[in-house]
């Protein structure tokens, strides 16, 4: 196992070392609306957007033989180790052309946010939270979802914990290092992208304001 890992370190020093992507962790519960703004910052600020989940997604459909052990320990109802999801994520940046890069939905505990340090040496420059009351959530997802409510409210609240449980703890980490940038996410759409706009461009937003 841990030659695996220092392969992929070694990986990294190769091609990274010499000048570091700039990565941003993007987090949020189910329904904050991070998906909608990580478009808008593509758009805007030219990064890329990586989602560990799309990616995990992608790699079962290539019916890759790593595809494949996702595939099983999924349906298991297994994690999938750190070490698997971050590899993708280092894949990813090293062939994309692009040296900004937004990762979605990762890390979602504290064991990730530890193995993506370790093995990429990559830190991220901040953390972008949506923080959004669990009733707007609920209400977003339910809207979403029109039909079997009971059956959905449930599995929201579960979903809802299970951020709370294992993501705040990643945002309490980079909030002691001065590292999250807070966004109020209960708002329409457009007045949330302006709170966004403020975090990536104070310069331009002075200039517009």
């Amino acid at each position: 196992m841990g030659s695996t890992v220092d392969a992929a370190n070694k990986g990294v020093n190769g091609t990274a070392s010499a000048k570091k992507p700039t990565v941003i962790f993007v987090l949020g519960g189910p329904g904050s609306g991070k998906g909608t703004q990580c478009a808008y910052i593509v758009e805007h600020y030219g990064y890329t957007h990586l989602s560990a989940g799309d990616l995990l997604r992608a790699e079962i459909k290539s019916g890759s033989e790593n595809g494949t052990m996702i595939q099983n320990m999924i349906k298991e109802g297994k994690i999938v180790p750190s070490e698997v999801t971050i590899k993708l994520l280092q894949k990813a940046i090293q062939e994309n052309g692009n040296d900004k890069f937004l990762i979605d939905g990762f890390p979602r505990n504290e064991e990730n946010r530890a193995a993506f340090e370790k093995v990429t040496e990559i830190e991220p420059k901040f953390v972008l939270f949506f923080d959004c009351p669990e009733e707007e959530m609920e209400r977003r997802l339910l809207g979403r979802n029109q039909g079997r409510e009971d059956d959905n409210i449930e599995t929201i609240r579960k979903r809802f914990k299970v951020f709370l449980e294992s993501s705040l703890p990643v945002i309490q980490y980079y909030e002691a290092k001065g590292k999250v940038r807070k966004i109020h996410a209960a708002k329409p759409i457009e007045d949330v992208f302006q709170e966004v706009k403020a975090v990536f461009s104070p310069e331009a937003e002075k200039v517009e304001a």
